[in-house]
Parts: C-alpha cells; structure tokens; sequence
C-alpha cells in the first residue's frame, strides 16, 4: 500500500515553484544539473524534514520535472511520506555503502545517478561550501567530463524572501516561541535544578500553541549566573539562586521553520547594571524596529541600533541580526554596518539585542521579525521586559 502524503507541508504547487526558480538560475549559469546537499535546501524544494547522518543529495535536471532524491535505504519510506515526488525519484542506496566510508559513501550513489543519467558530460552545479573537501574531490574525480560550478549559497539567497505560505507557517512557530517564553517566566524559581527548568520550557516548545505542536526541538540555550557573559552554551548541573539572572534564547519549529527569540529573566531584584543594559538594549531593539521598512539599507538599520544603545552607555559589539527561516539562520542576510543590501517584503530576521559586556556578565532580548512594505512585522509578541521572577 502506497505511503500517504498527508505529513506533506506545501501544496505540490508550491514546491514546484520553488524548482523552477531553482532552474532559473541554473539557466543563467548555463547549467544542466545541480546536486543540492544542504538539508535546509532539500527541504525547502521537496519538503523533506527527517534527519539523516548519512550523505545524501537531490539532483535537479533542468530537462526533468521532478529532482532526483538518493539517500540511505532506511530513509526512503520518510521521503515517500514526506515529499510530493514520485515513488522512481526516490533512490535509496544500500548499506554497504556505510562500510568504508572513505572508499565508498552516499555520494558515490548520487554521483552514479549523475553517470547513468547522462549528466554527467554537463556543466554539473555542487554546493561546495556544504561539502568535505574530500568529498569534493570524489566529485571531480569520478565525474572528469563534467565542468563543475560552485553553487553555494544560491539557494539560501533564494530563500530570504518567504512566500505568504511560509509566512504563515512562521506565525505558526512564533506563537510556540512565545508560548516557551511565558512558561519560562511561571517556572523558573530559586532552588531549582537549570535542567529541570529547561525541560519545563522544551516540552511547551513540543506541545506547541494555538493547536499546533513543535514539530523539531532546535537546541535552546540557557546561561544563568553566574555564566551571563557567555553566549551559544546550553544549561547546566547547576540550581538556580536568589539574586541570580538568566539569559534564555530559544525557537519555536513548524516542519523546519524556526522562529527564535531571546529574554532576560532575574531571579528577586535586579541590578542596576542589568536595570541599565535592558534599557539601552531595549532602545537599541526599538530604533532598530521603527527604521525597518522595505527599501531601506540593511546597515543603515544596524546603524541605528548601535547609536541607540551606545547613547545609553553599551556598546553592542556583535551584529544585532540576521535572516532566519530554515533550521534557524540563514547566512546570506546580515543585520550588520557596512551591509549595502536592500530589505524587501518578506524578508525575516532574528533582530538580537544580545550583548555579552564581560565574561560574567551580559544580557539579552530579540524579535523575529517580517519585513513588510511600509515597515515590519514583529512575529514574536512574548512581553518585551525583563521578567523578574520571586
């Protein structure tokens, strides 16, 4: 019996769209194939989400429809669930395959499809920058004939700007964000373990919001005193205290869709340092919000940002964003002085006001955030305050 679709996120439509853009650009770089290997990409053409250590690649035909998907066997029956592509276009490779993996892996299957289809006497796209150096040169190697064109980042651009369909799934993982953020304000308390804080605030994170569950925990972190000057480090053995703050940054996942945001939270009263770096970095946040719109120069954005918190006595050393979407950021789009781009209507962003002053001390509040014509959208509605919890 045929595995159904209905896990598929997008109409079939939709994907194809996506596809034909794709080929566009292969057009304009006189390509007749491209192998996409970034997970992020091959979810945003074929829908797949379903994680996989193994090596795998979607080949695009500019002559063919449909891409080609080759992965490991065992992951076949998801990609039949999960995609819109038809049951020949799903290769799986066997496991031998896994046995020695530096004389024969999965990208030997995907170059094989390359050979036996003909492709492979083409100028032949590869996302180098996503790939091993030796599996970059397994590609040249077995594929001699074929002039191969770096494509890296060529989907991610193609990705800043949402359709209306992934907005609304956005809306869908901003609304789980919040709800992660508000239960982290009820929980939180002296004497309790971090761990069993954060567990409080990933199982909201999965049990969703307005009727719509997480679909994928993207990794929350969690700096409680007196670790507050660090950033990107997960929670800790330790128990929370009196007097203590914490710096919580955390997302919400619709089918890949990752919508992230960051609060601050002190246990009993403040300090006046915190009290002062939550104002600048607030004002901070808030110039950066007012001079959002569609047209506007990404670094005259930031530059606002910076002047706000600097006027109040911080200053923000790190770049206050960066696009978001799948599997969380998106390199081609950074919130940063110097940036000549220009914002376009849906674009999205991760506005972080996160500032990291000494090695013991820092604090943090952001938005995700929507580009719209005549200025933004803020995606994330959890209060913009520092919680003070008793």
């Amino acid at each position: 019996m045929p595995i159904s679709k209905g896990s598929q996120v997008f109409p079939r439509t939709e994907y194809l769209r996506r596809l034909a853009a794709v080929k566009e650009e292969m057009d304009q770089r006189n390509v007749g194939a491209l192998v996409v290997t970034e997970n992020a990409h091959i979810t945003y053409l074929i829908g797949s989400t379903a994680r996989s250590y193994n090596r795998r690649g979607l080949v695009v035909s500019a002559r063919q429809e449909q891409p080609t998907f080759i992965l490991r066997w065992m992951d076949v029956p998801a990609a039949f669930r999960e995609t819109f592509l038809d049951r020949d276009k799903v290769i799986g490779y066997p496991d031998e395959l896994m046995l020695d993996p530096s004389k024969d892996d999965g990208y030997d299957a995907v170059i094989d499809f390359v050979l036996e289809a003909g492709l492979a006497n083409d100028r032949l796209g590869l996302e180098i920058g996503n790939l091993t150096a030796d599996a970059v040169e397994k590609f040249k190697a077995r594929l001699p004939q074929a002039r191969i064109v770096n494509f890296t980042d060529v989907i991610t651009s193609m990705r800043t700007i949402k359709s209306d369909l992934e907005i609304a799934v956005m809306r869908e993982a901003a609304a789980i964000t919040d709800a992660g953020i508000l239960r982290a304000a009820e929980v939180i308390s002296p004497g309790m373990l971090e761990a069993d804080a954060i567990a409080e605030i990933v199982g909201t994170l999965v049990r969703g919001a307005n009727g719509k569950t997480g679909t994928w925990i993207a990794t929350p972190f969690m700096c409680a005193s007196p670790r507050v000057g660090t950033a990107h480090v997960t929670w800790s053995e330790d128990v929370l205290r009196d007097g203590s703050h914490i710096n919580l940054e955390i997302a919400g996942v619709r089918h890949g869709y990752t919508v992230p945001i960051c609060r601050t939270y002190s246990i009993g009263k403040p300090s006046d340092r915190l009290l002062r770096i939550h104002e600048a970095q607030l004002a901070g946040l808030e110039a950066g919000l007012t001079s959002i719109r569609a047209g506007a120069i990404i670094g005259d954005v930031a530059h606002a940002i910076h002047r706000a918190t600097e006027r109040l006595g911080f200053k923000k050393r790190s770049r206050p964003g960066y696009g978001i979407g799948i599997d969380w950021a998106e390199r081609t789009l950074s919130l940063q002085e110097g940036n000549l781009s220009v914002l376009k209507p849906n674009m999205t962003f991760h506005m972080h006001l996160g500032s990291w002053v000494e090695e013991d001390f820092g604090y943090v509040i952001s938005e995700s955030i929507r580009v719209t014509e005549s200025g933004v959208e803020v995606l994330t509605k959890a209060p913009r305050q520092l919680f003070v919890l008793s």
